[in-house]
Order: structure tokens, then sequence, then C-alpha cells
């Protein structure tokens, strides 16, 4: 995509999470989100076909590039527990920092009709992966339990920090969501080690 169109599309997302939050999805319309990106109406038409598209490449991009995040710093942890350690830390900081995000990945996601969740849900399937890879290498490093059941494991861990993210929503960000990363993952680690 050429840099204009590129910085125009950007432009769109960001619009569109902010609107989404604010209004909610079904309470969203494509115009609200023009005004917002301070594009025209039909502008929004030459990058997605509906709000519905706009919704999943909002999820592919920005969950995307959260994932490649997780990845590269698992990827430079020194062990299966510094791994989850910083995927946990940098779950809670990148949502913390981007609110009107989370807000949109938390609560607006379950409110949409479940083929559009079926279709943003396969954007979490790498997150997923990362987190089932890093089971597999404490399981194989000694430092996880090796009857580990690694997809029940990884369902436990996402679903505990999703459940921690909609919390801290929920009391309107009262506390540093950040500062619940030793706490969880200490939780965590009882449960996975031998």
């Amino acid at each position: 995509m050429a840099v204009g169109r590129l910085h125009k599309f950007e432009g769109i997302l960001d619009a569109a999470v902010k609107v989404f939050a604010e209004h909610g999805y079904h309470g969203s319309q494509i115009s609200k989100i023009a005004k917002e990106a301070g594009v025209a109406d039909g502008t929004i038409y030459l990058y997605f076909k509906n709000k519905e598209d706009i919704l999943v490449s909002l999820f592919r991009e920005r969950l995307g590039r959260l994932i490649g995040k997780f990845e590269a710093s698992a990827r430079d942890s020194k062990s299966a527990e510094d791994a989850l350690r910083t995927i946990c830390a940098l779950h809670y900081a990148e949502l913390e920092r981007h609110p009107l995000l989370a807000h949109v990945t938390q609560i607006e996601l379950r409110q949409s009709a479940l083929a559009l969740r079926k279709e943003i849900g396969k954007t979490l399937k790498p997150y997923l992966r990362l987190i089932e890879n890093v089971l597999l290498d404490g399981i194989a490093s000694g430092a996880f339990r090796p009857e580990l059941n690694v997809v029940l494991s990884r369902q436990l861990i996402f679903g505990a920090m999703d459940e921690a993210v909609s919390s801290w929503l929920l009391s309107e960000r009262k506390y540093s969501l950040a500062a619940q990363v030793e706490g969880t993952v200490d939780f965590f680690l009882r449960a996975l080690k031998s």
C-alpha cells in the first residue's frame, strides 16, 4: 500500500477505535467514523467493504502488531518462565497504554455477531499458538510439569489475562493493569511448575 493510502487507512482505523469505544459497535455508523477520520463517507468504502470489515481489519492490524511484539519478546526470553512473564507484561502494558483499543477488544467484540467473532478469532490464533509454544518449551526444559494439558493451560492463561483486562476496564481503570503482572504470572507459575 502506498504511503498516502496507508496513512489514510491507519487514520480510519484510529477513528474506528475511538468511535466504537465511545458509541459501541452497534451504535457506530460509517458516517461517524468518516467524520472522526476527517474523510468523506465514500472514502471509507475505498478501503473497507462495510462496518464489519472495519472491525475485522482493526483486529487484524492492531492485534497483529501486538502479537508480533509478543513473539519477538518471547524469542528473546531466557526461559519459558521469562517468556510467560514477558507476554503477560506486554499484554497488560499495551492494553493499558491503549484503553480505547482495550475497550473495543474486550467489550465490543463480545457483543458482535457469532460469524464476526469467529472471523476476528482467527487473528488470535497466532497468539494462542505462541502461548502454547511457551508451555511446550517449559515442559521440554523441565520447568513445567510433563503431564500438563497444554491446550487447557493455554486457554486458562489467555482467559485469565483477558478477564484481568475486562475487570480493569469495568473498574473504570482505577488501578494500574501493568502492576498486576507479577501476581498474574506467580499464579500461572504455581500451577505450571513441577
